[in-house]
């Protein structure tokens, strides 16, 4: 029998299992997840050419579900533990690509889907249409399994490190508030898929660059949408690079504060 509590648990500090950082273009993400030791960098669109990392590709979600098998067996080797400290995919959007194609196929083995796409060419033959997409379900149907396909992506290597980092680039977008348009940034990836993966995730911080340095903030507001449940991170701005003196230097990061020492 479960015995059920008679107290309040004490509250504890923890790094986040699942780390979404997302910012524009050429702000420092690259150069932070570099920073990192003893992390593998799942590189979806070769950018980290000029970074010495610890770097495997991947460029299909076959390819994607192989990297777990490797990982699945070298954690067997290590007697369960953990092959890997922080595991990044980087980055996002690219992510999606991967997981738009599974879905179709997923959804192609449903009773439902197997026709879907079928067209005749021009010998009358049917074939699958390879523009076919299932984003274009009625009552958007398509998205939730696109949804369901890129969450389980993710959570794949959530069983292989400390904490697993999705990074991604900024979406603009327009919402009504108070009867008044607004611009918003968020996390850039198709429809509600965003609000989900940050909302299963521990934290989600803006990486930004100003005259100081390179910023990662959990602050949330601004027209930024973000938060963090880790309490070590809850509204705070952190400098994780200042801004070198000398033009040429690369500047020098510092991921300290963001990941507590165990």
């Amino acid at each position: 029998m479960i015995e059920l509590p008679t107290q309040k648990s004490v509250a504890e500090d923890y790094n986040p299992k699942l780390l979404v950082i997302f910012g524009k273009p050429k702000t420092g993400k690259s150069s932070f997840c570099a920073a990192l030791d003893n992390n593998l960098i799942i590189d979806l669109e070769d950018g980290y050419r000029a970074l010495s990392v610890l770097k495997t590709q991947a460029t299909s979600y076959n390819d994607l579900y192989e990297i777990a098998v490797s990982l699945d067996k070298k954690k067997k080797e290590l007697g369960g533990k953990n092959p890997y400290k922080f595991i990044t995919i980087d980055n996002a959007s690219r992510l999606e690509v991967f997981c738009l194609k599974r879905a179709l196929l997923e959804y192609r083995m449903t009773t439902q889907g197997k026709s879907f796409g079928v067209v005749q060419n021009s010998t009358g033959q049917y074939v699958y249409d390879p523009n076919a997409d299932v984003r274009q379900l009625p009552k958007g149907a398509g998205y939730g399994v696109l949804r369901e396909v890129v969450k389980r992506a993710i959570e794949m290597f959530t069983h292989y490190a400390d904490t697993v980092i999705l990074v991604g680039h900024v979406k603009d977008s327009t919402i009504e508030k108070d009867g008044k348009e607004l611009n918003e940034m968020s996390f850039d990836l198709v429809g509600k898929l965003a609000n989900i993966i940050c909302g299963i995730a521990d934290g989600t911080g803006y990486m930004y660059r100003n005259e100081e340095g390179t910023h990662l903030s959990f602050r949330g507001g601004n027209d930024i949408i973000m938060g963090v449940r880790c309490p070590h991170l809850r509204e705070k701005d952190f400098l994780v690079a200042k801004t070198p003196k000398n033009v040429e230097d690369a500047p020098v990061f510092d991921t300290s504060e963001i990941f507590l020492k165990k």
